[in-house]
This record gives C-alpha cells, sequence and structure tokens, in this order.
C-alpha cells in the first residue's frame, strides 16, 4: 500500500484507503474517491495530480493525494 502520490502516470489503481479527519474523507468520497473504487493518475503539476475517477477527472492537492492509499 502506497499514497497516490507515488503512483505512476496512465496506471490504474484501486483505492485502498482513505485517511484524514472525517470533512476530509467525506469531501474525497463526494468527489468518487471510495475504497475499492479505481483512480488513473492522469498527470502531476508541481505536485499537484490530476487524476481520473469514476470517468471524471479530478484536479487534487498533494495533500489530498497523501491521504488516499492504493
Amino acid at each position: 500500500m502506497m499514497p497516490l502520490t507515488f503512483a505512476t502516470v496512465g496506471e490504474e489503481n484501486m483505492i485502498r484507503k482513505i485517511g484524514g479527519n472525517p470533512q476530509v474523507k467525506a469531501h474525497l468520497e463526494n468527489l468518487g474517491f471510495v475504497t475499492g473504487g479505481s483512480v488513473t493518475v492522469i498527470s502531476t503539476m508541481g505536485g499537484n495530480l490530476i487524476v481520473n475517477v469514476k470517468d471524471t477527472r479530478v484536479a487534487i492537492s498533494r495533500e489530498m493525494a497523501g491521504k488516499i492509499m492504493v
């Protein structure tokens, strides 16, 4: 298990765990990041990530990506 920040660009990963406080978890779940779901890193820019989750492109900060374990 590793944080999403270390995932290889273009490779599909399964979300294994979401960390953070309840508000952070709820926010990520609202964006489509749910345990057992898949996420693909599209690109990284200045530490921030653009990911594909549930057929939607989402930009998340490095801090948020560090709370998503794949």
